[in-house]
């Protein structure tokens, strides 16, 4: 049983948004970067994948481009939102290859594996100085 996303918080503490529903993403095909104990591998980091951090990843071996209907898995294609595992996120981050990040759709059990810093530069949905939004 998936969590309730409502009871979830993102990493700047608000409520949990959804992260995409084209393809249905999250560990629960939810369309949320939930996480409950199944979880093991922490699919909490909303990313807004590139074709950098696909090659990467597939390098990796965690091909996240080639369909796998048996899984119900379209694969992902540059631009598209998935909820992708935070060691993965710091790996790509690390190579210099990370993803744009989603904060409001990241779940902050994220920041048990990645550094609040690093989700912010490439953050996609707040303006480098949000002090413009007033």
């Amino acid at each position: 049983m998936s969590p309730d996303p409502t009871d979830e918080r993102n990493v700047l503490g608000e409520p949990l948004q959804p992260c995409g529903t084209d393809p249905m993403t999250g560990f629960y095909r939810d369309g949320n970067c939930s996480s409950g104990p199944e979880d093991l591998g922490l699919h909490t980091v909303c990313a807004v994948v590139s074709a950098d951090f696909l090659a990467m990843q597939r390098d990796l071996g965690n091909d996240l481009s080639t369909p796998r209907p048996e899984y119900g898995f379209p694969g992902l294609m540059p631009g598209d939102r998935w909820c992708v595992v935070a060691v993965r996120w710091l790996q790509a981050y690390q190579a210099g290859a990370a993803a744009g990040v989603v904060l409001a759709a990241t779940n902050e059990r994220t920041l048990e594996v990645v550094p609040i810093e690093a989700l912010r530069q490439h953050a996609v949905d707040v303006p480098d100085d949000p002090g413009g939004l007033a």
